[in-house]
C-alpha cells in the first residue's frame, strides 16, 4: 500500500508531517510530493519540509491512497495544480482512498467530488455549493473519502487512514508509541 501526501507553498505543517509520521509508525508507505520542481517546500509557518519527491517524479499509478493537508495558502496553492487535480479526480472516481484536512476538502468541494457525501472540513471553508452534508466533527469517512476538520484533528484524521489499510492492533501500537489514547 503506497500513499503519497502533497506539499504546496504555505501547507499547514502539522497537517501533513503528523500524518506521515503515523502512517510511518503503522507501517505504510507515504511519500511527501511538492507540487513543484523544488523539493524545498515552505508550509504557513514558514518551516521549510524537504519533500521525497517533485511533482513530475510523481506517477499516481503507482498510489492507493492520495492526501491533501490544508492551510488557507497552501489550499489556494494546491488547486492551482491543473496535473495534480486531474490526477485526483481520477483517483477518486477510481474508488481509491482520497483525503483532504482542513481548508483542502473545499478543493474537493471545487471538484464536485463531495456531493452526495459526509464531509468535514476547516468551517470556514464550507459552502453550500459543494452539495454534501457537512458535519462539524474531527474526522469524516464517507466511502473511499475521509476529511479532517482543522490542525487540531491531525491525529483522527491519520487514526482514520489508519483504520482503513492497517489493523485495530496497528492501530493500537501507533497510540501507544505517541501516548496519544483520545477518542
Amino acid at each position: 500500500m503506497k500513499c503519497a501526501i502533497f506539499f504546496a507553498e504555505g501547507f499547514e505543517e502539522c497537517e501533513g508531517l503528523i500524518t506521515v509520521d503515523m502512517l510511518r509508525r503503522g507501517g505504510v508507505h507515504i511519500d511527501t510530493v511538492s507540487v513543484s520542481e523544488d523539493k524545498a517546500v515552505r508550509g504557513s509557518h514558514g518551516i521549510t519540509v524537504l519533500a521525497d519527491l517533485a511533482f513530475s517524479e510523481f506517477d499516481p499509478a503507482g498510489y492507493e491512497v492520495l492526501i491533501l493537508p490544508g492551510g488557507r495558502v497552501g489550499t489556494q496553492n494546491l488547486e492551482k495544480c491543473t496535473e495534480l487535480k486531474d490526477s485526483l479526480k481520477k483517483h477518486f472516481e477510481s474508488g481509491k482512498l482520497t483525503c483532504a484536512i482542513c481548508a483542502a476538502p473545499s478543493v474537493y468541494g471545487h471538484m464536485g467530488m463531495l456531493k452526495g457525501r459526509h464531509y468535514t472540513c476547516f468551517p470556514t471553508f464550507d459552502e453550500a455549493a459543494f452539495g454534501g452534508t457537512y458535519e462539524a466533527v474531527p474526522a469524516v469517512t464517507d466511502g473511499n473519502l475521509i476529511t479532517g476538520r482543522g490542525m487540531g484533528a491531525t491525529i483522527e484524521f491519520s487514526e482514520e487512514i489508519l483504520r482503513q489499510l492497517t489493523d485495530e492492533e496497528t492501530l493500537k501500537s501507533v497510540r501507544n508509541g505517541m501516548q496519544y489514547f483520545g477518542n
